[in-house]
Parts: structure tokens; sequence; C-alpha cells
């Protein structure tokens, strides 16, 4: 894997991804439907922005799945999808599989996001949580072992710890298991898990002693059913809100989010319409579903990469 171009902005890495300067894929062909899958973070803002392209392109048929953001890639590798939806960045491994191909991936940064981490209403006894705390509840070591909120913090009650997450293709999983377990992927397995938000957040909602973590914006959404945790990286506990997660005062827990879109697929004029609108509008939405809005210069250099990536890999007539 190589990167043959890298952009800089804010902070904000826009990366073009590229096994080979020559695609030898077929020539698209422009079409009505465009296929969109993977992070169930994403996928809120997606569907927002889907929803408003569909009322000025009424004949459009966008579809958009949540199978995780690893699941969006593999269908992306399979050629599968159009674009991809995903609370992180993408593999080398992940990546690999197109270098093959000769297939080149743009990467889109869309929006910020604080990564939740919820309990039930009825909870009366977390007021906020410590990385540490979290770290003894979720690290492969505490499987079989911290099975009560009492062995989490000794004021807690001695109740059983009922635990509930993203399953191991979300990049939600990815992320949090990095920045509170200190390696992706290494977590506890005695738990709930699911690729769809929505069912850890009605797992929550229906156990007293449940505790989960998925994007802000189900926290947002189900503001009445869930109780919000702070949490205290050290610096005392902050709760994640638009501000604390763009300032990055919640910390470790904030992000961005993106969408991914190949070679081949960006020879499709409609996919390429799509993107653009969706840059054009992100902002206006954002706040709307819950996530962070980036600044306009970012969203700016999006379109300008964009553009670029599909006169480069436009297809021939």
């Amino acid at each position: 894997m190589r990167i043959t171009n890298l952009f800089c902005f804010i902070g904000i890495s826009m990366l073009l991804l590229a096994c080979s300067n020559n695609s030898k894929s077929s020539e698209a062909k422009a079409n009505m439907n465009i296929k969109i899958d993977g992070s169930s973070t994403v996928y809120p803002i997606t569907e927002a922005i889907a929803e408003k392209y569909r009322a000025v392109n009424p004949k459009m048929n966008i579809t958009i799945g949540i199978s995780g953001t690893g699941g969006g890639f593999k269908k992306l590798d399979r050629n599968e999808l159009d674009i991809a939806d995903a609370s992180r960045k993408i593999k080398p491994e992940e990546l690999d599989p197109l270098t093959k191909k000769q297939i080149e991936v743009l990467e889109i940064p869309i929006a910020y996001d604080g990564l939740a981490v919820v309990v039930n209403t009825q909870n009366n006894w977390v007021d906020h949580l410590t990385v540490a705390e979290l770290k003894t509840i979720w690290e492969p070591a505490a499987q079989g072992k911290i099975m009560s909120w009492k062995q989490v913090r000794s004021t807690f009650p001695d109740n059983k710890l009922s635990l509930m997450g993203p399953g191991t293709a979300s990049g939600t999983f990815d992320y949090f298991t990095e920045a509170i377990v200190g390696k992706s992927g290494s977590s506890r397995g005695d738990y709930m898990p699911s690729e769809d938000d929505n069912v850890l957040v009605q797992g929550v909602k229906g156990e007293k002693n449940g505790l989960a973590f998925f994007g802000l914006a189900y926290v947002h959404e189900n503001a009445k059913d869930l109780k919000l945790v702070p949490i205290d990286n050290g610096s005392g506990p902050v709760i994640p809100t638009a501000e604390t997660v763009k300032n990055g005062t919640y910390k470790p827990l904030s992000r961005l989010l993106y969408v991914y879109v190949t070679s081949d697929a960006i020879k499709n004029p409609e996919v390429l319409a799509f993107l653009n609108f969706y840059l054009d509008t992100v902002k206006g939405i954002i706040a709307d579903v819950g996530y962070v809005a980036l600044n306009d210069d970012a969203y700016a250099a999006g379109k300008d990469f964009l553009k670029k990536f599909a006169e480069k890999h436009a297809a021939k007539k």
C-alpha cells in the first residue's frame, strides 16, 4: 500500500489512498441506484442527506445499510457498494485487497462525533466514570470476573453489571477499545453485541443495571430514555456535547466520521452528484442528527479532492 496524496487541513486528514495510478476496471455506466452501507453511527447523517436528495431527485433509488464499518469495507472490496460509511479510518488489511485489484479509495471526513457511554435512567449511583474504570469494565481480563457494579467502584451497589456494545465489525468498537483499553479490538467477549445502535438503546432502556457505548446521535434521539455518563480522563468529568467534542475536551472519546468511495464507483456521475450534494448539505443538517460539523473550509477541501478524484478516474468515452 502507498499513499500518493496527503492533504492536511486544520488537523483533518483528507487522504487519497492510492493502490495504482491506473485502474483496470471496466467502464462504469451511470445508473439511478446508489448503494451505501457501513457504520451505524454515520447512518443517521447519510440517511438525512439521502432523504433531502430524494426530494429533489425522486427517480433516484438510494439504499443504506448498517453492517458496521468493517462490514462496509468488505462490501466495498466485493464491489457491492458505491459508498461506505465509516466511523474510523480504513485499516491496511482492508485496503490491501483493493490494492491488488488496482482500485483507489478516497476518504472524506464529514463530521465530528462523541462516543457516548450510557446507563439506564433508573441508575442512581453513577454520576461519572473514569477512563480507568471503563478499562476495568471492558478489558479482556474482565471477562467472567468483573460482573458487578461494586467491583467497578466500591461505593456502587452489588448489582449485576449488564453490558451491551457494538459488535466486532463496528468502527465504534474498534475506536472505543483502542481509546479505552489501549488496543483496537481488545475487549471482553461476555456482553450483548449488536451492529445496530438502536438495539443497544433498547437494551439499556430495558435493563436497570445496563451500560452501553455508541455514537452520540443515538443519545440525541433518545435523550429522555437514557442517562448520559460524563467521562473523567484525569481532568474532571466531561459530558459529550457539540462544544466539548469539537474542542477536544471530551477525550479520549471524540473522533472523526468518514465516507469512502472507490475509483470504480466515482465513474458513475450519479454517485459524484450525490457526494457533492452530501458535502454541500451536511453542515446544515448535522446538528439536527446529533453530530458536530467541520468548518466550511474543510468541506470545500473535500469537494476539491472529490472533483480531482472524479476527473482522474472519469470513464473513457
